[in-house]
């Protein structure tokens, strides 16, 4: 059996984000998984680790309404080498939003659909004032993910 992968790609560009990848990473490496995982900052990201992965977690912050620059950028570099390999790749969306995350949710369903990714479950958004619970959330989204893939449901 081949082990799979899931690639996580997380904006954190402040302490609470910091600790949302860091429990993306911890959700999806529990320790009753089997499953690669590889965590990077979109900035690290390159076309090749998106066709290397079997799924994706993707977390953005909502800037302006909008996903954050950073992010953008990843699927600006991304977003032709893949089109064509990975139609169908099953990914999860969580946004950290100090409004309501709306307008980076609709950017963010743009161009998923244009990529014809397959969306596990609800967009996750973390909105307002920061909570503990976010930490939490965003680590059970991952291994609901993870495990997801590892049994082959998705």
């Amino acid at each position: 059996m081949t082990i799979k992968t899931l690639l996580i790609v997380a904006h954190a560009p402040s302490p609470n984000t910091e600790k949302l990848a860091k429990a993306a990473y911890k959700g999806a490496t529990h320790p009753d998984l089997t499953i690669n995982v590889t965590l990077k900052a979109p900035q690290d990201t390159q076309p090749e680790d998106v066709l290397a992965a079997d799924a994706l977690l993707l977390g953005t912050t909502e800037n302006l309404a909008y996903m954050s620059g950073l992010t953008k950028d990843f699927f600006d570099r991304c977003y032709y080498p893949v089109l064509e390999h990975k139609q169908g790749m099953p990914f999860a969306l969580y946004i950290r939003a100090g409004q309501d995350g709306t307008g980076t949710q609709r950017a963010m369903q743009t161009i998923i659909t244009g990529l014809r990714w397959h969306q596990i479950g609800n967009t996750l958004i973390l909105k307002g004032e920061w909570q503990d619970e976010f930490v939490y959330q965003v680590e059970e989204l991952a291994l609901t993910l993870a495990a997801g893939v590892e049994a082959g449901i998705y």
